[in-house]
Parts: C-alpha cells; structure tokens; sequence
C-alpha cells in the first residue's frame, strides 16, 4: 500500500508544472474567444495533441500513479486555465475509460486511438448514459439494446442527453438496458463505431457555463453495431446477467448495488479536482486584483471585509484539495469508502467552487460582473460542478445512506 503523503514528489511537480504553464499559455488566452462562440475549441486540443496532453498514454500515466494523486493533479491544473476548454480536452476520457474498465483488450486496442486519432487529425469521443427522464436516477435509463441473432447485431433505440461531444464524436460509447427486469444491473456498453446509419445529434445546449465544451442530445433510431461491440463480448455480459439473477433470488441484491455504488464513488474525486482549479482560478484572480486596486488611496486588500474574504477563499480551497486527495489516495489504495469519501470530497469542492467564485465576483465589484474579467466566465463555469456527475443533493443522499445505513429519500 503507498503511503500517504502531502508533498508531490519530483515527477509530479514536473507534470504539474508542465500543464500549469499550458494552461497559463495556451488554454487562458483562448479562454474568453471559446466561451463566446460556444464551439469547440478544435486548435486547443490540437495544440494540446502535439504536446502529449490530448493522448491517452497520458492520462493512463496519470491514472496509474501509485499515489492516487496523478488524475486530480491533472484536473486542477487544466481547469485552472479554463473550464470549458479543459472539459473538451478530458472529455474524451470518459469514453475512454469506459472502454477500459469494462472492454475485452481487441476492443481497447481497437476503439479508444480511434477516440483521439492523431496530432494532425484530432478526433473526440462521447460518453452516453444519461437520459431526459433518467439523469440521476439511472435506474429509469429506457434506452434498449436487443440482439439480433440471426444477424449477430445489436439493435439499439432511445435518446441520450447532456452527453459531452455527442453527436460530434467519432466514437460513441452507449449505455443501455438490455434485460429490464434487472434494473440497474440489467445495463450494458456498447461502442457505436463512426459513421453508422441511425446515429444523429439532437439538441446542442446553450450552456450558462462551459460553454467551449459541446453538450448534445443523441438519438438512437434502429442503430445496428456488430455483437463485437458490446463492451466485453456476449458470453461474459451473459454470465453477469446470469449472476444477477441467482443473486436476487438468493436475496444478495443489496450487495451487488453497494459494490456498484462503489465504482461510482470512486470516479467523483476527480470532478472535485476539476472545481478545486476553477475555485483556484478565481481566488488567484481576486488576490492580484485586491493588491492593486485602490480605493480611497489605498489598495482594496488593505480593508478587513476584502482580506478576510480572501483568508476565507484559500482556508476552503484548500480543505477541498484535501479532501479529494485523501478520496482519490483511499481509491487507489483500495480502501473501502466507509464514510462516502468520494462523494465528500465532490459535494464539498463543487459548493466551494460556487462559493469562492460568487466572492471573486464581488471583491471585483462591478468589474467583476462584466465579460471583461475572467471571474464572471469562472462563476459560470463553478455552477456546473454542483449539478454533473451527481447533483449536491444526490451526494448528501449517498453520504447520508451510507452513515446511517438507512434507506433515506
């Protein structure tokens, strides 16, 4: 097991200070120009390729760190630049790391370059799970997948929303219901490979924030994908099913939903690291601003009501680091979240990262509510951080059952 540490070691402090400079360089620059078009900033994540960011050779070097700390380092430094922008470089990884976690190794070799493709035609990929009536509340997802033997297809239908990159991916990864009498452990990932009749984009979201990060609806009518698509191949997705079903009859259902509320906590100390660097972002800001704006012949800062506010900004961000790194070291090292730690860790940095970027806004004044100044995109941005990959509200349900023990609703 690796011991816990507060200090990055060398090659962390590398790799941290090489994306920070990307991030000050070539992703802040940019920044205003992205959020404005609301489109993808397609010459930032090639710029991004070039240097090795946009690759995943990277974030496999990262999720691989036997401190836990690679992925979350990673995240604040990106983010740090700019919400936007840095969700269209990561947001590829979703897909990605779908396809690892659950694909046979021929799909992983075959699928996931083709999610990146290459430094001179860089292409995306789109994670899809949620859907219009089933967002946090997966166990409602109606998207199906039917096998076709005769074909040896998979035959899927529904419609996917809020999925990053959908419809502009070159490579789809879909969840689906494929026995519904199993609820959530009747569901499967399928790659839908580009190109393919019956796959289209449907509502692009104007977003109140992260606007450079493109988020569609996509529509599945009669899509056909190869039995070679299926994340895992059919013999072992009905080997699961046939498990599920032994186990509901031998009353083990609860144990199967904890194990899967495990995977689930385990992915969410990362987002907190996304909020830490917004909420970073936007203190940073403030702090240089205070020292050199001069009201009644002094700097801002000088002026308890400013100064504390500032105190107050860093002593949160950094208990939020804290937090997601002792989440993401626990993950890593294999201990159990007994305490919901990774859903801690989210709740507390995404409320933070709306907290500290409102006071940024206000230590501005009204300089702060303009487009002039970064910190009115961050507090745009911070918002999202309480709503995806898990509301707030859902994060205090899951902490709340998992103290108590208790079926709280």
């Amino acid at each position: 097991m690796t011991e816990f540490a507060l200090d990055l070691n060398d090659d962390q402090k590398q790799v941290r200070d090489w994306l920070h400079g990307f991030a000050k360089d070539v992703i802040r620059p940019a920044a205003a120009e992205w959020d404005e078009r609301e489109e993808t900033p397609w010459p930032v994540i090639q710029e991004a390729a070039k240097v090795g960011i946009y690759s995943l050779d990277f974030y496999a070097q990262q999720f691989f760190d036997p401190t836990g700390l690679g992925i979350p380092m990673a995240m604040e430094e990106l983010f740090w630049g700019d919400a936007g922008i840095a969700l269209s470089i990561v947001g590829t990884g979703l897909a990605a790391v779908g396809v690892l976690a659950n694909g046979t190794e021929e799909q992983i070799g075959t699928w996931i370059p083709q999610m990146y493709g290459d430094v001179d035609d860089v292409k995306v990929a789109a994670f899809c799970s949620s859907e219009p009536d089933a967002g946090s509340d997966v166990g409602a997802m109606r998207t199906r997948a039917v096998y076709d033997e005769a074909k040896g297809e998979w035959v899927l239908n529904g419609t996917k929303t809020w999925a990053t990159n959908g419809g502009i991916a070159n490579v789809h990864v879909v969840v689906a219901v494929v026995d519904p009498d199993l609820g959530t452990k009747g569901h499967a990932s399928f790659i839908v490979p580009p190109n393919t009749p019956g796959l289209s984009q449907g509502q692009k979201f104007k977003k109140h924030g992260i606007r450079a990060s493109h988020t569609a609806e996509v529509v599945l009518e009669n899509v056909r994908v190869p039995g070679s698509c299926l994340l895992g191949g059919k013999e072992k997705l009905d080997e699961r099913l046939a498990r599920t079903r032994e186990r509901a009859r031998a009353g083990g259902g609860e144990r199967v939903k904890n194990a899967a509320m495990a995977t689930f906590e385990a992915s969410r100390p990362a987002v907190g690291a996304m909020a830490v660097g917004t909420a970073r972002a936007a203190y940073d800001y403030a702090l240089e601003y205070a020292k050199e704006r001069t009201q009644f012949g002094r700097p801002i800062i000088d002026n308890q009501g400013v100064a504390f506010q500032l105190a107050d900004m860093r002593t949160q961000i950094d208990a939020a680091r804290l937090l997601v790194w002792r989440a993401s070291w626990m993950a890593v090292s294999g201990k159990p979240f007994t305490a919901a730690e990774g859903s801690m860790s989210k709740l507390f940095a995404s409320e933070v990262a709306k907290k500290v970027t409102a006071q940024a806004v206000q230590i501005l004044g009204g300089n702060g509510f303009t487009r002039e100044y970064p910190v009115e995109r961050m507090h745009r941005d911070a918002a999202i951080y309480t709503i995806f990959e898990g509301t707030s509200e859902i994060q205090r349900l899951v902490i709340a059952r998992t103290l108590s023990g208790m079926p709280i609703r």
